[in-house]
């Protein structure tokens, strides 16, 4: 049985976790299908914006997405710190762009006088609004939402876009984080929709790859794309939040897990695994099963045995899912 989304969340154990939602019946509602010969290309966009426009919102970070032709990942980070630096007329202000408010607060914002009861009740919901703009269930839903209108008005329509509520992991350690970031850029390379990571379209990868060719300092997080959360490196030299990794290594890693797959395929000799690999402390092997089979081999919580131990046991699990799996494929070679 499917374990309730607060059991999936815990921003005490990490503030990273990887997003799914999927098209009804997995139909090809935003691309190109084949067989009635309709496009949905366009729509790839639109999820693909409106993501991005919801980062600028909310106190949630876009690390990695990859928008297919009947579903999409994001891999989230939770800043629950940020927000809760906010004042509460930034809040305000964040969830207007959203939501209208009620009277009380369109009253608030256009500054007129209101009783000590009024202004409580402003509080009040502005401290509930804080919460939710650090809930991974209310980006979501303001993501998924907005578009499953907009693609019934299209195609004059009703009934259901998604078919159901997205599914998340909860990413534990760099480790998890790492394959799981690789695993979402590199969707498109896997389903043979594009042969390199610059191919790869409405994904952060190629986003992250185009902004390093013309910048002279590529791991400088003030090169790199602002709409997404850049690497820092492992020592955070930068005085700003970041990705645990330097972003060329990052690239190195993605180059590497693709020749290498395709000289597999090809029955070539593979290279020696890059030195961020080595750190990473994973097996090649394992590294490159994971690299395709990230979603669908572990469960709701992903990292190494100990770290996973620790969290079941602070949710009041009974037993610790996918221990085995993450036992067997986050150890050293």
């Amino acid at each position: 049985m499917p374990k309730p989304r607060k059991t999936l969340v815990s921003l005490d154990a990490t503030p990273y976790y990887h997003c799914v939602s999927r098209c009804v019946r997995r139909a090809f509602l935003c691309g190109d299908d084949p067989i009635t010969g309709k496009c949905f290309e366009h729509r790839r966009g639109w999820i693909r914006d409106r993501m991005l426009v919801l980062a600028d919102i909310f106190a949630i970070d876009v690390c990695a997405y990859a928008v297919m032709s009947n579903h999409f990942h994001v891999v989230l980070h939770v800043d629950r710190a940020t927000a809760e630096q906010w004042t509460e007329d930034e809040v305000i202000r964040r969830w207007g762009r959203l939501f209208s408010g009620n009277a009380q607060v369109k009253q608030y914002l256009a500054g007129e006088t209101l009783s000590a009861s009024e202004l409580e009740l402003v509080s009040r919901d502005a401290q509930g609004w804080r919460e939710r703009l650090t809930d991974i269930s209310w980006f979501m839903r303001c993501l998924n939402e907005p578009v499953a209108r907009q693609a019934n008005r299209e195609d004059d329509c009703t009934g259901r876009f998604w078919e159901g509520r997205f599914k998340s992991q909860a990413l534990l350690d760099e480790k998890a984080l790492a394959a799981c970031m690789i695993y979402v850029d590199l969707n498109p390379v896997r389903a043979g929709m594009a042969a390199s990571g610059e191919a790869a379209q409405f994904t952060s990868l190629k986003t992250r790859i185009l902004k390093a060719r013309s910048s002279p300092e590529p791991n400088n997080p003030l090169h790199q794309p602002t709409e997404l959360m850049p690497f820092v490196g492992n020592a955070f030299a930068y005085d700003t939040k970041g990705l645990p990794m330097r972003l060329t290594d990052y690239l190195d890693l993605v180059n590497w897990t693709i020749q290498t797959n395709h000289q597999r395929r090809h029955g070539s000799p593979t290279n020696n695994a890059p030195p961020v690999l080595v750190r990473l402390g994973i097996d090649p092997e394992h590294w490159l099963y994971m690299a395709e089979n990230f979603e669908s081999r572990f469960k709701g919580l992903v990292g190494a045995a100990q770290a996973l131990k620790a969290v079941c046991q602070r949710l009041g699990y009974r037993r610790t899912p996918s221990l085995h799996v993450c036992e067997m494929l986050f150890t050293s070679p």
